[in-house]
């Protein structure tokens, strides 16, 4: 089994500030790193480092060998990400010092993807395999039709959220990631609750309060509360979650083990500075002493 990440490729810059700049705010920041990041990558990795077997889908520019390269020290498949005439995507993130941040995405490659090489990729995937998408590529309503077709499981976190995006896959999905802004952005665009979505199974994170997961086929929901840690920058932690998430199901662990696996994974990564570099491994994770 693998999981297969249509996904984004990012430079993290991220800058530590004294606090979340406001509107026509000028402010130092403490200081600069580079990381590894996207939402994808940051997925890809966190499932690679579960113990999964990972196949990323996407694009970098000339200046992004470099990000291909530590995705590949990570454990991902890399040989389905291509190299575009645009400009690698970047973020700018700002963290203040209780971990709270503020991001700005500049897309590049990652908005560049083409159809013939997502045919070519998916055509070596297996039913039964996980294709998991987020908002930050192109192609994704193409790619749940494709892997529908293949019987894959599809799962999508609906991030950064856009409801024409959302609606575009909602009805072919089996597993929907949301964070609790996100579930409330649906549920006004939408007028449904997580419970009510059209998508077998949902989970709605909620950062220091947990996550909840519904079965909207039973009806039956249950909530995993967050490990108390000191939070340090919650960047990359809702797609640690969703990797972990992943890995367990690829790996055939029930989804209530799978998910407190991530929690854990999660727990563990906003006590760390950065994104895909510094998400904790299956060891890390099975040994930390968490409350």
């Amino acid at each position: 089994m693998a999981v297969w990440n249509l996904g984004s490729i990012n430079a993290d810059m991220v800058y530590t500030v004294p606090h979340l700049p406001g509107p026509g705010e000028t402010l130092a920041a403490l200081e600069l790193n580079r990381f590894l990041g996207g939402k994808g990558a940051n997925m890809s990795v966190a499932a690679a480092r579960a113990a999964a077997h990972v196949r990323h889908i996407g694009a970098v520019g000339r200046d992004g060998t470099w990000a291909v390269e530590r995705l590949m020290e990570y454990g991902v498949d890399t040989r389905h990400i291509t190299v575009s005439e645009e400009q690698t995507g970047h973020a700018i993130i700002a963290v203040e010092p209780g971990g709270e941040n503020q991001i700005l995405i500049y897309p590049g490659a990652n908005r560049v993807l083409d159809m013939d090489r997502l045919n070519a990729a998916l055509s070596e995937a297996d039913a039964g395999d996980t294709l998991v998408l987020q908002n930050e590529t192109n192609l994704q309503k193409e790619a749940v039709q494709l892997a529908r077709r293949l019987g894959m499981r599809v799962a999508y976190a609906a991030a950064p959220f856009e409801v024409d995006a959302v609606n575009a896959v909602l009805p072919s999905l089996d597993l929907l990631f949301l964070n609790a802004v996100e579930a409330e952005q649906l549920r006004v665009e939408t007028g449904m609750s997580p419970e009510g979505l059209p998508v077998p199974e949902v989970i709605v994170t909620s950062g220091g309060e947990g996550a909840w997961y519904f079965d909207t086929k039973t009806g039956q929901s249950k909530h995993f509360p967050a490990h108390k840690v000191t939070a340090v920058d919650t960047t990359g932690a809702g797609d640690t979650f969703t990797g972990y998430v992943l890995a367990g199901l690829d790996r055939g662990l029930p989804m209530a083990q799978s998910i407190a696996q991530a929690m854990r994974a999660a727990a563990i990564m906003v006590t760390r500075h950065g994104t895909a570099d510094v998400i904790p491994d299956l060891k890390d994770v099975q040994d930390a002493a968490l409350a």
